[in-house]
């Protein structure tokens, strides 16, 4: 067998794993609020701004429109959030954040202390998370650039 190919030399495999297990680790915390994993990103993004074009959420969360267009109809089914056509671009489609989804922010701020503990309790602590920004950013941002230019490559 060829070496490259055994699955514990495999990065990508880890990488993998650990996002399925984080997002296990959150639905707890995230089903007290009634959301999703998904859906929490997005509050997070129009916590930090309202009022946002669904372009501009989608590229945020490197996702695609249609990926985000989706999570937004639900999340307005359930009074998070309201879609309306632009005053100046009718094209455009900004999202606000209803009282509802506003007052959420406040009950969502002990999601990340009580991942913080969990991440505690698996011997990585903040500072020990922190490190790792800078290096899964730049991993983003070069898987990001070939995606985007394949002739280039990293």
């Amino acid at each position: 067998m060829y070496e490259q190919l055994r699955l514990r030399n495999q990065l990508c495999f880890r990488f993998y794993t650990v996002s399925r297990l984080i997002t296990q680790t959150y639905r707890p915390f995230l089903e007290r609020l009634g959301l999703t994993y998904p859906q929490y990103l997005v509050m997070m993004v129009l916590w930090e701004q309202d009022g946002q074009p669904v372009n501009d959420i989608a590229k945020t969360l490197m996702l695609e429109t249609n990926t985000v267009t989706p999570l937004l109809k639900r999340m307005e089914e359930d009074g998070l959030v309201t879609r309306r056509r632009g005053e100046k671009d009718a094209r455009q489609v900004l999202v606000h954040l209803t009282d509802k989804g506003r007052k959420m922010e406040a009950e969502a701020a002990v999601v990340p202390i009580g991942m913080g503990e969990r991440f505690t309790c698996c011997d990585v602590s903040p500072e020990k998370a922190a490190e790792l920004y800078p290096i899964l950013d730049s991993m983003i941002s070069a898987l990001q650039s070939g995606l985007e230019n394949p002739s280039q490559g990293c």
